[in-house]
């Protein structure tokens, strides 16, 4: 993968530092702020990674009662 970059949002939730793509549903956490930037760097490598199963995945229905 080529490099690409992303803008990102930080905030502190008690001792944790999250780190939210802006461009992409991809978040994480740290202990530190560049501890959540760079756990963030990594999500967002695996969301991109290609899927490489090692077994067909089993499809399954899922049933949920609405309000």
């Amino acid at each position: 993968m080529k490099n690409q970059s992303f803008s990102a949002s930080v905030w502190r939730e008690g001792k944790w530092y999250v780190a939210q793509c802006l461009e992409v549903d991809v978040a994480s956490q740290g202990t530190s702020e560049a501890a959540a930037l760079k756990n963030l760097a990594d999500a967002l490598e695996l969301h991109f990674a290609p899927p490489s199963a090692t077994e067909v995945p089993k499809v399954r229905s899922v049933t949920v009662r609405a309000a």
